[in-house]
């Protein structure tokens, strides 16, 4: 029973972490939903990055818009930076680890565009620098955070949209950002796709 108890715990520690962000994060979730189809719409692309599950949950999102999500659609622009390790490698011999994803977003990137940048922490450096460079760029901004939304809500711009969990636990802030992510997935192709 001991090990029951702590298993339940940790679905009830994820919904609570679920409902606190909800209480908190739904207009900003509107906003970002509404900027991802407006700029999809126009003919922009969403460029994704992030580190370590952060990473696989941007591989995820832009799976979602490449291929479908819940209904059959055309597919949409989504590129995970994360993905090519010819280039990773590449940037990171050549220049450093924390340009590895800056360097994409210069290269891809176009005004109009949206980074989608994922971090639990919201410190990672290379995503920072991932930051800065689509700001450089013209692009909008929609970021993933948890805890204290570190150095990425600090740069963030008022056109810009943090989605932040509201939790310090690694686990839960991933568990809420795959929610985030989803929620996204659905509102997009509600307002391109509307059934």
């Amino acid at each position: 029973m001991k090990l029951e108890s702590r298993l339940r715990s940790h679905f009830e520690a994820s919904i609570a972490a679920k409902q606190a962000t909800l209480a908190q994060a739904l207009p900003a979730l509107v906003r970002a939903a509404a900027l991802l189809a407006e700029r999809l719409r126009a003919g922009g692309k969403v460029l994704a990055c992030g580190n370590g599950g952060s990473a696989g949950d941007a591989q995820h999102f832009a799976a979602e818009l490449t291929g479908r999500f819940e209904r059959e659609r055309p597919g949409l622009p989504g590129i995970a930076l994360t993905v090519d390790s010819s280039a990773l490698t590449a940037i990171a011999n050549d220049y450093s680890f924390e340009r590895v994803f800056s360097k994409q977003v210069e290269a891809l990137g176009r005004t109009g565009d949206v980074l989608l940048a994922i971090s639990t922490s919201g410190n990672s450096p290379n995503v920072v620098r991932a930051i800065e460079a689509a700001h450089a760029q013209q692009m909008h901004v929609i970021a993933l955070t948890g805890r204290d939304g570190g150095r990425m809500a600090a740069l963030l711009r008022e056109s810009d949209i943090e989605l932040r969990a509201a939790s310090s636990v690694t686990a839960r802030v991933q568990e809420v950002h795959i929610l985030f992510l989803h929620c996204l997935c659905d509102a997009i192709d509600e307002q391109l796709f509307p059934k």
